[in-house]
């Protein structure tokens, strides 16, 4: 069983407004780490209060923020971010 990703257009937005090569690296990130892999939950963390049934991944400096649904075999890709502003 591998899960599909799904980015939010929010998400996709803020992508094309941050510089080039931190976009790419984060595309590849997920294509490399989530995209078809058989257990998500590997490479990240479960966050905790106001993100309870969230997941953070890192790359570099910046999160990716998740929601994984496992009754459908997707991760929703629902925040990105520096890590000093994805929390808020």
């Amino acid at each position: 069983m591998t899960y599909r990703v799904i980015i939010s257009q929010d998400v996709i937005d803020t992508l094309k407004k941050m510089d080039r090569p931190m976009a790419a690296r984060i595309y590849s990130w997920i294509g490399k780490n989530l995209e078809g892999c058989s257990n998500p939950r590997r490479t990240g963390k479960a966050l905790q209060g106001n993100h309870v049934g969230e997941w953070r991944y890192r790359v570099g400096d910046y999160r990716i923020l998740a929601r994984i649904e496992d009754e459908v075999v997707t991760i929703y890709i629902i925040e990105v971010g520096h890590r000093s502003k994805v929390y808020d």
